[in-house]
């Protein structure tokens, strides 16, 4: 990867739908180069996908929530039954396993609170082999994830 790939790669995470020929202009390459040049990079496996950025306030999604999850044992089963049980849940948007004081780590986004009050009592509430729940609220966003550093 050159700096060349590093410059498409950067603008590609700001704005995926812009044109081939607006990206080559901005990089300076051909309409052409810089169609093939993304093309390989797609190949490479280094662009994962394309998917559009919805603003979650324009769909009345106002709360952020962080909710870190125990588990009563760290089995390979009870952990299987739980993975398999967040996949199912549309409401949790994000769920990663850690190390630490919590076994899982989950992103939710409500309307309100009656809202999380919700996802709280039929959707984590019913997670099997939960132990203990943490939950934090967002109250603002420093700095969004912009993208990955490719330099």
């Amino acid at each position: 990867m050159d700096e060349l790939d590093r410059r498409i790669l950067t603008r590609l995470q700001v704005d995926s739908g812009r044109p081939v020929a607006a990206l080559a202009d901005e990089v300076g390459l051909s309409t052409s180069a810089c169609h093939r040049r993304v093309r390989l990079l797609e190949e490479k496996g280094l662009v994962a996908g394309y998917a559009a950025r919805l603003n979650p306030e324009a769909l009345g999604l106002t709360i952020e929530v962080f909710v870190d999850i125990s588990l009563s044992g760290q089995d390979e089963k009870t952990l299987a039954v739980f993975e398999k049980a967040v996949e199912r849940q549309p409401e949790i948007l994000e769920c990663w396993l850690t190390a630490g004081r919590a076994d899982y780590h989950l992103h939710i986004m409500a309307r309100d609170m009656g809202d999380y009050d919700r996802i709280h009592r039929h959707v984590l509430s019913r997670l099997p082999g939960v132990a203990s729940m943490h939950t934090r609220f967002a109250l603002r966003r420093i700095k969004p994830f912009r993208g990955y550093p490719v330099a």
